[in-house]
């Protein structure tokens, strides 16, 4: 049964992918017709409007929307392994504000986009350790949540700071903050990949490992896993997903809660299909969430991390009550 759910869920994501696409390159404030956009991307028609909009505006954009996605939505699955709890998220507990705490920094000293992913990794990596500290490797969703909040809040302290410092440009920071894809470029494209390509790979070669943390930790010490050694480790690389992900299109809540928990219905806990399906659900449906922020209230566009919230928030709230009944009856 979970096979054929599987192969729905691919089809029905591949299918969607390709309506979005072609949405994506041929609809905007100019339209292109679907000839003209072929020859484009077929390499005729260099230096043309439509190769300028197709090229260096809608499909950087597009790319950067999946590539975004794709690790917010590892990062989810992982985070909710390590500490064995449905809502351990990197933008819920904190992680994400860390990295958005480490890139306003970066903005405020005027330094270049590499710089921008860099300090948002040390500041997502300073917040997860804290986190990963505080926490004690506990479970417990309230602890989690509380300490999440708390540690949000913090941060959003000192990035509301650099927003005053920013003066004039305080606007930029704001509507960076809620989630903003309009700066795409091939570069910062690059610039995600290089850490997003090693990160799938190390979660794909720790797969074994995490679903042994699923078991708890004396299971799968007595499994043979290093547990601490090894949380430390897929935290670290957590970090660097959400970092590079926050440092160029902001923050984007909810990706990494929302679709591992679609994409597990289908697929079970064996993290050997669960993360790369989740992976590319994860872009296809923050593609999905710009294609919304585009188009519901064109020209003027909405910022992509409201779309996720509106998607995100209500879910949030069932699987914190559904958490919270739980306790209570374990209790």
């Amino acid at each position: 049964m979970k096979n054929r759910k599987t192969v729905l869920l691919i089809l029905g994501s591949t299918l969607l992918l390709v309506l979005l696409l072609l949405k994506g390159l041929l609809s905007g404030s100019v339209d292109i017709p679907l000839r003209q956009a072929a020859a484009v991307l077929a390499g005729r028609g260099r230096g043309s409007v439509a190769a300028e909009i197709i090229l260096g505006i809608r499909l950087p954009r597009m790319v950067m929307a999946l590539v975004a996605g794709m690790m917010l939505a590892s990062g989810g699955v992982i985070s909710q392994a390590v500490f064995r709890n449905p809502l351990a998220d990197p933008y819920i507990i904190g992680i994400s504000s860390g990295a958005v705490a480490g890139a306003s920094l970066a903005f405020i000293l005027g330094l270049s986009d590499v710089w921008f992913g860099l300090f948002a990794f040390a500041g997502s990596l300073g917040a997860a350790a804290l986190i990963f500290r505080i926490s004690g490797n506990r479970a417990d969703t309230s602890a989690l949540l509380i300490i999440g909040v708390a540690l949000s809040a913090f941060l959003g302290a000192l990035s509301s700071f650099v927003m005053y410092l920013a003066g004039q440009d305080s606007y930029r920071v704001m509507i960076w903050t809620m989630g903003y894809l309009g700066a795409a470029s091939w570069f910062r494209v690059a610039l995600m990949v290089i850490p997003l390509i090693p990160a799938l790979a190390y979660f794909a070669w720790r797969r074994h490992e995490v679903d042994a943390l699923l078991l708890g930790d004396e299971e799968a010490h007595a499994l043979g896993v290093a547990v601490g050694k090894t949380k430390r480790r897929l935290l670290f690389v957590v970090s660097l997903t959400a970092a590079f992900s926050v440092a160029f299109t902001g923050m984007i809540g909810f990706v990494g809660l929302i679709v591992p928990h679609g994409v597990r219905l289908c697929t079970g806990n064996s993290h050997g299909r669960l993360l790369p399906l989740a992976s590319y659900t994860g872009g296809v449906f923050l593609l999905l969430a710009d294609t919304l922020a585009r188009s519901l209230m064109a020209p003027m566009e909405i910022p992509i991390g409201v779309i996720t919230a509106l998607f995100g928030a209500p879910f949030f709230m069932f699987l914190a009550l559904r958490a919270g009944k739980e306790n209570h009856a374990g209790s």
